[in-house]
């Protein structure tokens, strides 16, 4: 990892092939990500009811990562790999920026 999430602008961390990535759930991002997977606010709604599908988590992670060298499809092998609770973390925090905005 190149830099440090910053937790404070809503970052965090997601590891993908051994490597941490900076998830960086920045405005441009997150309207990237709301292109992909609809409105953002519903997609909160999904993911409080355990609603989320892996596509809609991967989209989110992708579209929020700060280095996005590694391909989109080694994000999604490493959220199977290890499962969707070690996506939690920066999932959590891609929300939390969508409802509560930050820095």
């Amino acid at each position: 990892m190149s830099e440090a999430p910053n937790p404070a602008r809503g970052e965090a961390v997601f590891v993908i092939g051994g490597v941490a990535y900076v998830v960086r759930p920045s405005f441009a991002a997150l309207v990237a990500a709301e292109g992909e997977v609809g409105p953002l606010l519903a997609l909160v709604d999904r993911a409080a009811e355990g609603k989320l599908t892996l596509a809609e988590m991967a989209a989110l992670l992708w579209h929020c990562l700060s280095d996005r060298t590694v391909s989109r499809e080694a994000l999604g092998e490493a959220l199977v790999a290890q499962g969707v609770a070690a996506a939690l973390p920066a999932l959590r925090a891609i929300l939390r920026q969508v409802l509560t905005g930050g820095t």
